[in-house]
Formats: C-alpha cells, sequence, structure tokens
C-alpha cells in the first residue's frame, strides 16, 4: 500500500490533522503551510513539512513509518540538520513528529535520539493507542483507517462514510484507502461494496477528474516551478485514473524530464490501447 501517497493526500486536504495528535498544539495551526519536500543534496525525502505562516513559529516535521527501519531516527536527523541549515530563516524552531501503526514498528536502538525523545523534540504517534475508533474525529479515523485489514476495514470506512456527511474529499479518501487495500478490486467495486453511490455518476467523476488534474498541476508547479501550457495540456487530457496514477508517481519524480516521460510513456500506451481496440 503506498501510505506516503495516502499521508500526503490526507494531510493536503486536512492541513491541522498533524496538529490534532499533538498535545501542544501552535495556536495558529490552521494557518500553517503543508509541503513535502527533497533534500536534493542527499537525495532524502521528507513525507512532509508544515510550514509556519511567520518566521518567529515552529517548523513541524512528519514522518508515516509502517514499516521497520532500524536507522529511521539518524536518517531523519540528518535530513533535518540539512533542511534547517538550507532554509533557517523561515523558522524560529523546529519539532518532528513520528506516525507509527504500533510500538513494534519503531527501531530498537534508541541511543543517538534518547535526549530528544525525552525533551518532546521529537514526538512518537501510536494510531493503535488513539482510543475507541468510533470516537475519533474524522481526519484521525483516516489515519487508522490505513493501519486496519479486512473485514475490520470495511466495517471503518463506512463509518467513516457516514461520519462525512456527504463531503466528497472525504467520501474520495476513504475509497482511495480501501482500494489500496483491496487491490484486486476496481475503483466502482470497492465504491459498490462500500455503498458509495454519489461517486458512480457521470457529474460527480467529470467533478472528481477536474479536481485531481488541478492538484496534481499544483503539486507539479510546487515541484517544479513554472509548468509550460503544453505540459499542463497533456495532463488536463487524463482520465481520472491516470490522473491518480501521476498523483502518487510525481512524488519520486526528482526533474521535469521525469514527468516529461512519464507524460510520453502515458501517451504511448494510449494509442497501443487505441490500434490494439480498433
Amino acid at each position: 500500500m503506498r501510505r506516503d501517497t495516502i499521508f500526503y493526500r490526507l494531510f493536503q486536504q486536512l492541513p491541522t490533522l498533524l496538529f490534532e495528535l499533538l498535545p501542544n498544539p501552535p495556536e495558529n495551526a490552521a494557518e500553517y503551510v503543508f509541503d513535502a519536500i527533497e533534500v536534493k543534496e542527499t537525495a532524502f525525502r521528507m513525507d512532509g513539512v508544515f510550514i509556519p505562516p511567520t518566521p518567529s513559529g515552529i517548523l513541524y516535521f512528519c514522518e508515516a513509518q509502517f514499516q521497520l527501519d532500524e536507522l529511521l531516527y539518524e536518517r531523519m536527523l540528518a535530513e533535518i540538520s540539512i533542511y534547517v541549515y538550507r532554509q533557517r530563516e523561515r523558522f524560529s524552531d523546529w519539532q518532528a513528529v513520528v506516525i507509527y501503526p504500533s510500538r513494534n514498528i519503531e527501531q530498537s536502538r534508541l541511543d543517538t535520539v534518547r535526549e530528544l525523545l525525552a525533551s518532546g523534540r521529537i514526538t512518537r504517534i501510536y494510531l493503535n493507542e488513539l482510543g475507541e475508533r468510533e470516537n475519533l474525529p474524522i481526519g484521525l479515523g483516516l489515519m487508522v483507517l490505513t493501519t486496519l485489514e479486512g473485514e475490520r476495514a470495511k466495517a471503518k470506512a463506512r463509518t467513516l462514510i457516514a461520519q462525512a456527511q456527504g463531503s466528497r474529499d472525504i467520501i474520495n479518501l476513504v475509497s482511495t484507502i480501501v482500494l489500496y487495500k483491496f487491490d484486486n478490486l476496481s475503483r466502482d467495486e470497492v465504491n459498490l461494496m462500500l455503498g458509495i453511490e454519489l461517486q458512480q455518476t457521470r457529474v460527480y467523476r467529470d467533478a472528481r477528474t477536474d479536481e485531481g488534474r488541478s492538484l496534481v498541476l499544483r503539486q507539479l508547479a510546487r515541484k517544479f516551478g513554472t509548468i509550460s501550457p503544453e505540459i499542463q495540456a497533456q495532463v488536463n487530457s487524463l482520465t481520472l485514473d491516470r490522473v491518480e496514477s501521476l498523483a502518487e508517481d510525481l512524488l519520486d519524480f526528482t526533474q521535469m524530464a521525469d514527468l516529461i516521460n512519464w507524460l510520453d510513456l502515458d501517451s504511448l500506451s494510449e494509442r497501443l490501447c487505441q490500434r490494439t481496440s480498433a
């Protein structure tokens, strides 16, 4: 499951979600800007950074870790040190948050970070310890959903859909998370399983496609700067399925050439499919 993509979308659509996990969130949490960054000098990539609205604020680094990594904290400190060195003028202090599904995923040796953990500089969140799932805010419920499997995932997804009260963005996130978990099913089959009728209408699908294209173009502009009209036109011609694939894959792009190659291959694949069907 591409949890990095899921958490990127969660934080992008619900940017205050991280602060719901913290015991002492900043008072201006709603003004923070979420971004995913790459430390190009070392090819390190962080899951997300929450940038304060003013240079006097605290910068928050976020890492969602769902597999055991015995050097996670050492890697994080290397990434953070380089970013702080390059962007020191954008904030006054920093904190890091690591999100685990459970404690048994955390690395066993903590010698190099014990002071940082004790001081609260690095906060650890264990999703299976957040409390009664039915009583969680919907954003945290979406996080918990990423840790569940089988019938428990289905039941939780239906609960979240009911909580969403028709919110298109939330329903789409629920559907996407479950789609990753049941990768043998199509999007329509997942929606049918969850009782999501709205997603199956043509009007809704067209609206979601337009939203997806706009979101991808914003992500690309933030990553590479100005996007040429030609590339914008190519992105705007993508179907919903291809837009969602690009939204995942672009997180691994390091240069504009990666995007161009992706679009060229997608165009070639589309032409081959048309010839085959003809």
